[in-house]
């Protein structure tokens, strides 16, 4: 499975992908397409600044 360490780390933090979606302002069917393919290092450092943002509100 592609992007596990992110599906992991959302889980952990009790995030949904929706959430994550929500900031990045795209539909949240459209980010799990994007999920399908292994995300770059720099994208993926954004959504778990996003995660890690989420999971203290």
């Amino acid at each position: 499975m592609c992007n596990k360490d992110i599906r992991e780390y959302a889980n952990k933090r009790n995030v949904r992908l929706w959430q994550i979606a929500i900031e990045l302002g795209i539909n949240d069917g459209n980010f799990s397409r994007k999920l399908r393919v292994e995300l770059s290092e720099e994208k993926k450092a954004e959504i778990r600044a996003i995660i890690d943002r989420l999971a203290t509100e």
